[in-house]
């Protein structure tokens, strides 16, 4: 089974959706896990947004990615943050892919709550609609291999 890793900063939004997305959208076909550099709790409405679209997130819980260096296979290591790929662009040398998704972190700006929350949902089906379509760019490419 194929090993895929979201990492961002802190894996207390946009990293938490992607894992929490990917397990939902592909059921038992990846090992999905999701890291940050400078892990921190995850924020409210990440557990929010998810939970709006079904997705339990109680399972799920913060992670810093000295939790995978040298200990878990990866055949993906996903960044979605131009700040976690900066600062660790060689954290994962021998992995097969590198993907960058550049999404900005929806925590920061307006202080208005409504803003705030629908700048969080906003991401999140950012990042749906990216995982959406690499299953497909995936699924095509496991076709040509066959």
């Amino acid at each position: 089974m194929q090993a895929i890793l979201f990492l961002c900063t802190e894996n207390s939004v946009r990293s938490q959706m992607a894992e929490g997305i990917l397990r939902r959208m592909s059921g038992d076909r990846f090992d999905v896990y999701s890291a940050g550099l400078n892990s921190k709790s995850i924020h409210p409405l990440t557990h929010v947004v998810l939970n709006e679209i079904g997705i339990d997130t109680s399972s799920q819980r913060s992670k810093d990615v000295s939790l995978y260096l040298g200990k878990v296979s990866l055949n993906y290591v996903i960044f979605v943050c131009d700040a976690a790929e900066s600062d660790c662009p060689h954290i994962f040398p021998f992995t097969t892919n590198r993907l960058s998704w550049s999404i900005a972190d929806p925590s920061v700006g307006s202080e208005n709550e409504q803003e705030i929350l629908e700048r969080f949902r906003q991401v999140r089906d950012t990042i749906q609609r990216k995982i959406a379509d690499w299953l497909v760019e995936r699924n095509r490419e496991e076709a040509r291999a066959d």
